[in-house]
């Protein structure tokens, strides 16, 4: 009677409906390839939906006091809200609620907006409402970025062809949004002259408001006349500057007095509010690029996003494709566009890439088996490899999961894994036919899959609960892991049904003609052969002494103990990710606050001028005052807000990673000193390279959020705090989220006055803005792409303080009055923004790491005791690590960033790995009905580590969250291969034979098929060794397969006997085991 192996072998050996299930299975894999959406990072849906309150007027702590705290205390009431963090600055507020990763995005606007307009009514007056509400998303991330400039065109002209490519590629099926960064927009600007004003008597209010009124249109209704009805439409909007000249704003004499009487109006750029430039390297002309290194050319950005779930190679292609089409029509053939983001081309790159890496690893396995068992065995497994790949590729875009880096390298990584079954079977089949252990070829076939059915199927579970319990890591990293153990799950599953099914049909095929019955015995050839000799000298001394035993336990236990100490020891580095090597970076930089643009610019240009030098640059794009187009981690760090003078980031883009030796993170490090020290000496507050992170973004690689009772206290010791990261060796980068005092002109209105000279305080205060920042009246009804605002505003020479105390501004009466009369002219200091996070006050001290170990857990490590000693009137300093402090009685540091992300990491994967050890233990228990044997057979899990930590040690890798992966999968195999042998072995003992033959012919017999199975993992495990990211795991694959599968042909056959000799009434001699084994 078969197992459930044997039926299922029995029935599809010979069944016509086993070919049609290989090309159906084909068939699913190659559309699944052709139609899955390929990305280069996986999707993480963690809905962040900003809320930007304007409250005029309003300092900072009137801010947080009456507009930030109650909202955000409304939010809290939100279940999937995981942070509320917030920003209270002079007059606005912007509070992010950040929902938890999973959370369905409409589901968290609707109840956020929800929640909001419920809480409208504890809005204080002023406030203006309703709050504007920005909801952002992965999918808000441009996978393509074109720069547009030439010689010939300046940031006016830039803007406007710009603003015509956007209006195309906005059509595309597939783009969600593109917007336009830099450049100088159309505007109408009416340039008040204050002595014509005041000659005729007009205020600047009263400018404003005839603009309004003449710009304006409305339908009146509807009238009769004989048969028809006419439409009315009363009024007319402005069109032309033209039409803005020839308002009348008041009559003199009999004669009407024009706007262009009393203002110039202008048609053209609006004033300078940013610089976006386009910088060149020495290999630009990788791009088609002939201007040589450090030339600066003014230059508009076009940022374009994809639409959720679509094909971010194939809106690239068409986008380009459109690009192409208008050069020479809509656009003049001189302008230069060129690509300075395409996530698109970089995913198709490493989707075909690592599909090369899937090929090349099946074909190395099937190439192994060629050697060791022939190639008709291995064209079987050549058969049952890609049936499983392709099931798991469709099975996998079945879940969602679209093509990128990690769906591909769970494949990969899997490969060894799921090969494991075939080759258990095929060589069990290699085996039987060997040995003539069966009269015909279909008995046989079935007969070799159904013995190796059961503890197949066992240890196939078991590898199966070792990397499942991954799938529930949970925060930003879950969605980043979690394609790792489903995908490899699901191909271990199938796996094994392709085993039981399409390996016997295959084998039926190809190996049938080759076989010869008979019915010799099996016990005589092992003996014979050469390895039995050798095993059994290793094997008798164990078995036979007891001494010998414990010196070999003391001896593996002492490899496990050096292998640890080198992690103790930091001769490994634990990381979370390794860096990528990535073809782009960011170089960000913060002057102190009240810096003009233009001394931003300067420093911006001095570092553009040093990364223009650097041999693997192709291109570099400064942004000042602006931010450049954000990818996920600017997301996540609200780059997007940057928009102030003192501001700046530099977009550096390289060669292409196979036209380069050095690596991008080799590359940051090279040049940090030198922007470091260029930046110093410009005066910048703050610089930092920022590379794009391997793993989920976050604040900054090293933060410590700081709470306290009040503010004050937490300034001054964030102060200190910034200190000691500046001294810190380990720590580069360093800022704080803390504005310098800047200059502030109030000029605050007397009422008195301004009553008596017949001027409304509104009045006032709107001449004021038109006078210093300028006063949008309207805007134009034109056939342009983009608004086109009407600004009122003073000339340029007014905008001086001496000027701006003997304006005279004219009352309604007709006279005229000094400004310094109205208002009173107060210098004082721009308030600090508070931040908050959870409802709490905060304020981060942010970092990088530096040296050699690169890790924020050694950094802190190096900082955290001089951090704790910083005085402060509240006593000790509290430290917490993966929460905020409950109360804020006395000074809190908590540790954030990169660091928090690590421990709940590392703390989600040991709780999946005591998941996956409970749950073989249950599956093993459950099969043998032994208490003990669990135990023996699991015993090798910590072996793995003797070879992977020397293994990190010897590549110089950092043990990431990766190498914990394969150290967890790993797990699964060893017990795999300790079942194969323990379950021959139980065999054997029920057959009559004795314990220590049993083991032995366990230890010989299953060797060739855990080798197998072993250097199929390694091989699998090769083709990623070299990734920056994930060779860790394979590190851990092919150094911890090494180690283990040695020591577990020899530890498990011990530890069983050693087991199995205990409950025996009569103990076998050491002769009587030497005799029964050696002879």
């Amino acid at each position: 009677m078969y197992g459930f192996a044997g039926r299922l072998a029995h029935y599809f050996i010979d069944s016509k409906l086993t070919p049609i299930l290989i090309l159906v299975a084909l068939a699913l894999g190659a559309f699944s390839v052709i139609t899955t959406p390929k990305e280069e990072e996986p999707q993480i849906v963690v809905p962040m939906i900003d809320i930007m309150i304007s409250y005029p007027g309003a300092t900072p702590e009137e801010v947080e006091r009456r507009v930030v705290a109650p909202l955000e205390k409304k939010l809290w009431e939100l279940k999937d809200i995981e942070y509320i963090y917030s920003a209270s600055m002079e007059g606005m507020a912007v509070v992010t609620a950040r929902f938890y990763v999973g959370t369905d995005p409409v589901k968290a606007l609707v109840d956020l907006n929800t929640k909001m307009l419920s809480a409208l009514d504890l809005a204080p007056p002023g406030v203006m409402l309703p709050p504007l509400i920005k909801p952002k998303s992965i999918d808000d991330v441009p996978i393509l970025t074109l720069t547009l400039w030439g010689k010939n065109y300046d940031w006016y002209d830039l803007r406007r062809m710009a603003g015509t490519l956007e209006n195309e590629i906005k059509k595309i099926q597939n783009v969600a949004d593109v917007f336009l960064v830099g450049g100088r927009p159309r505007q109408i600007k009416v340039v008040l002259d204050p002595q014509r004003l005041s000659a005729y008597r007009i205020s600047p209010m009263h400018i404003v408001q005839l603009i309004q009124s003449a710009n304006s249109q409305s339908l009146s209704g509807k009238l009769t006349q004989g048969s028809q009805e006419f439409l009315v439409r009363t009024g007319e909007f402005l069109k032309s500057k033209s039409d803005v000249e020839n308002i009348v704003v008041g009559v003199i004499g009999g004669r009407a007095v024009y706007l262009k009487d009393v203002a110039r109006v202008e048609d053209g750029p609006s004033d300078i509010r940013d610089y976006v430039l386009m910088g060149f390297g020495p290999k630009a002309g990788e791009k088609d690029i002939k201007e040589k290194p450090g030339e600066l050319y003014p230059a508009v950005t076009l940022a374009v996003s994809k639409r959720t779930g679509t094909n971010a190679v194939d809106v690239s292609k068409e986008t380009l494709q459109l690009v192409d089409h208008l050069k020479g029509t809509l656009l003049p053939k001189d302008l230069n566009i060129t690509v300075t983001r395409n996530y698109g081309e970089t995913a198709k790159e490493k989707a075909n890439e690592l599909l090369e890496h899937l090929f090349i690893a099946t074909f190395s396995v099937i190439l192994l088996i060629a050697v060791t068992l022939g190639f008709r065995e291995a064209v079987v497994v050549g058969i049952a490899v890609p049936v499983t790949l392709a099931i798991a590729l469709f099975l996998s875009q079945v879940f969602g999961f679209t093509l990128n880096r990690v769906t591909l390298f769970a494949l990969i990584f899997a490969i060894g894994i799921l090969v494991d079954d075939a080759i258990v079977v095929v060589e069990n089949i290699h085996r039987w036919f060997e040995l003539k252990l069966a009269k015909t070829p279909r008995e046989a076939i079935v007969r070799a899959t159904d013995e190796v059915g059961n503890p197949t199927i066992l240890a196939t579970f078991t590898v199966i609960a070792a990397l499942m319990p991954m799938a529930f890591v949970t925060g930003l990293m879950g969605p980043y892991m979690r394609p790792i153990p489903i995908n490899a799950s699901v191909a271990m599953f199938f796996s094994l049904l392709v085993a039981f099914i399409i390996t016997p049909w295959a084998s039926y095929k190809l190996l049938s003609k080759h076989f010869d019955g008979g019915h010799e015995r099996e016990e005589i050839d092992i003996k014979e052969t050469n390895f039995w000799k050798l095993y059994s000298r290793i094997m008798v001394p164990l078995l036979t002494s007891k001494p010998k035993r414990y010196a070999f336990y003391g001896f593996t236990l002492a490899l496990m103990g050096l292998a640890v100490g080198l992690l103790i020891t930091k001769v490994v580095v634990v990381k979370m990710l390794p860096y990528d090597n990535k073809s782009e970076l960011q170089i960000v930089i913060d002057m102190p606050e009240g810096t003009p643009k233009e001394r931003t610019l300067e420093v911006a240009k001095a570092i553009g001028d040093y990364i223009s030098r650097q041999s693997i640059v192709t291109d570099y794009q400064i942004y000042v005052g602006t931010s450049s187009p954000f990818n996920f981690n600017g997301l996540v760090r609200h780059y997007y807000l940057r928009q102030s003078s003192n501001l700046a980031d530099i977009q550096v883009n390289l060669i292409g990673k196979k036209k380069r030796e050095e690596q991008s993170h080799d590359f940051a490090k090279r040049i940090r000193p030198a922007v470091h020290q260029i930046a110093k000496n410009y005066g910048a507050k703050y610089v930092a390279v920022v590379e794009v992170p391997p793993g989920p973004p976050v604040l900054s690689p090293v933060v410590a959020e700081v709470y306290g009772p009040d503010l004050k206290t937490q300034q001054v010791f964030a102060k200190e705090a910034l200190k000691v990261f500046k001294d810190a060796e380990s720590i580069t980068d360093e800022g704080i989220y803390l504005e310098e005092p800047a200059p502030l002109l109030r000029l605050v209105v007397k009422e008195d006055e301004a009553k008596r000279s017949g001027i409304s305080k509104q009045e006032l205060v709107a001449t004021l803005q038109a006078l210093i920042g300028g006063y949008q009246a309207g805007v134009m009804q034109n056939v342009d792409t983009e608004h086109t605002p009407i600004m009122v505003k003073f000339d340029e020479k007014y905008k001086t303080l001496d000027v701006l105390r003997l304006l005279q501004i004219t009352t309604r009466e007709g006279r005229t009055v000094p400004l310094s009369e109205l208002v009173e002219f107060k210098e004082d200091k721009v308030p600090e923004t508070i931040y908050r996070k959870n409802l709490r006050r905060v304020i981060y001290v942010i970092g990088d790491v530096a040296g050699r170990e690169e890790a924020p857990f050694y950094g802190i490590l190096d900082v955290r005791n001089r951090i704790k000693t910083i005085q402060n009137p509240f006593g000790d300093v509290g430290e917490l690590w993966m929460s905020q402090p409950l109360l804020e009685d006395r000074i809190y540091v908590k540790w954030d960033g990169e660091m928090h992300i690590t421990l709940e990491v590392f703390r989600d994967l040991g709780l999946a790995f005591g998941v996956a050890l409970f749950v073989m233990y249950v599956l093993i228990l459950g099969w043998f009905k032994d208490f003990k044997i669990p135990g023996i057979i699991m015993a090798p899990i910590p072996l793995t580590l003797v070879g992977i930590v020397p293994g990190h040690w010897i590549m110089g890798a950092f043990f990431t969250a990766t190498s914990m992966i394969g150290f967890i999968a790993l797990a699964g195999i060893i017990v795999r291969n300790s079942i194969l042998l323990v379950d021959f072995a139980e065999e054997r003992i029920r057959d009559g034979v004795p314990p220590h033959l049993a083991v032995v012919e366990a230890g010989v017999i299953r060797t060739r098929p855990i080798i197998l199975t072993a250097v199929a993992v390694i091989v699998g495990a090769f083709v990623i060794l070299f990734d920056p990211i994930f060779n860790g795991l394979a590190i851990s694959l092919i150094f911890g397969t090494i180690g283990s599968t040695t020591l577990t042909l020899v530890l498990i056959p011990v530890m069983y006997y050693a087991s199995k000799v205990k409950r025996l009434e009569k103990l076998p001699t050491a002769e009587e085991v030497q005799r029964d084994i050696l002879r």
